[in-house]
């Protein structure tokens, strides 16, 4: 379902902006490189900035149409917007931060404030004064601001871009749970590989002010991974699959993705969940034959579908059932192993390279039972 169409010109100083894109419910991120124009589009769709033609739709709702003259302001648009940073009032305290919204504007109260506040996990500051917080609880106030504006719709401009790594961390998984839990549909401006692929579901590649691809995640991140070539640190793939086992004595559980398995370590797990992994190119190799007495214990029968090569390397592109695996080897290795399009191969990843990115409601087509290995 639709929740948001876009197909507008404009233009941001001498930069122009000539861009149509839908979004349904779930994160659609807004991807591309520093200066494409994503965080000009997305105030667009605010209307903090104004097209010079088109139409937006979110929600049934028409926010600009050049054509009848339509231009809702910012404030009648009902759109929650996150900026890179938290942009607090420091004489208020969280909690009136949190709810300036409500008590300022006067807007109905239709989301519960205290799901909010244990959503974002800000039960402990609500009397904190904003320079007493971290910046990762100074973002999570944002965004709960952001919530709590009641918004059919929230924009999210790299929020996580004035942060340290540790600090990004911190923040992910309140961001994966308001994927999860909040409800409406969320635009994530993001230049970071690694933020994309753990949140998102579909990906809008933004280029020059123009779309030059868009998908489901999974599909627009591989192809990006084969087409950047050998030089990309962050080429890898989106898998996806469900918790079948689960192993609490060594903290492990295992994933299914159609007809193969993977071994995570890590707690939280429950037989049914559905998972979200992004494994990088870098942490797979590959074999003619599976192989024991190894510590790499995922060792996943595949198909070469692709090879690319630049000078020492070689980017292979390995069909995994009806799921896709890039491998950044060595040229040298590429011609040892004979590989060719058609090629059966083992994929070998280590546990530690798998990242988990999503957690969500167990699938009920599986009996939420551990069964231990």
């Amino acid at each position: 379902m639709t929740v948001l169409d876009v197909d507008i010109k404009g233009l941001a100083g001498s930069f122009e902006i000539e861009t149509a894109f839908q979004a349904g419910a779930g994160v659609t991120a807004l991807f591309g490189p520093s200066g494409a124009g994503k965080s000009t589009l997305l105030k667009m769709i605010a209307g903090t900035a104004r097209p010079q033609s088109g139409r937006i739709v979110a929600g049934g709702r028409t926010l600009f149409d050049s054509a009848t003259g339509t231009n809702l302001p910012p404030e009648k648009r009902g759109i929650g917007f996150v900026f890179q940073d938290a942009r607090l009032f420091p004489h208020l305290s969280v909690r009136k931060n949190l709810t300036y919204a409500r008590w300022a504007g006067r807007r109905p109260v239709s989301r519960a404030f205290d799901e909010v506040v244990a959503l974002l996990g800000l039960e402990t500051r609500l009397d904190a004064a904003p320079a007493t917080l971290s910046g990762g609880e100074r973002q999570r106030v944002a965004i709960g601001r952001a919530l709590l504006a009641d918004p059919a719709l929230l924009l999210m401009d790299e929020p996580l871009s004035s942060l340290d790594k540790a600090r990004r961390n911190e923040i992910l998984p309140y961001l994966e749970a308001i994927r999860t839990e909040a409800g409406i549909p969320i635009l994530y401006v993001s230049h970071e590989t690694s933020e994309v692929a753990r949140l998102a579901d579909t990906v809008v590649l933004i280029e020059n002010g123009r779309v030059s691809d868009s998908g489901p995640a999974a599909t627009i991140l591989a192809r990006l991974g084969l087409s950047a070539g050998t030089a990309s640190e962050d080429a890898g793939v989106i898998l996806e699959g469900h918790v079948t086992e689960t192993d609490p004595a060594y903290h492990t559980a295992i994933i299914t993705l159609d007809e193969d398995r993977i071994e995570l370590t890590g707690d939280g797990f429950a037989v049914g969940m559905t998972v979200r992994l992004h494994v990088r190119a870098g942490d797979v190799a590959i074999a003619n034959a599976p192989h024991d007495g190894l510590s790499i214990r995922n060792q996943l029968l595949a198909t070469v579908e692709e090879i690319r090569r630049d000078g020492a390397f070689a980017m292979v592109a390995l069909a995994l059932g009806g799921q896709r695996l890039l491998a950044r080897i060595t040229a040298k290795s590429s011609d040892d192993l004979a590989l060719r399009p058609g090629t059966r191969v083992y994929a070998l990843l280590k546990a530690v390279s798998v990242e988990m990115a999503r957690l969500e409601r167990p699938d009920p087509r599986f009996t939420p039972a551990s069964s231990p290995r």
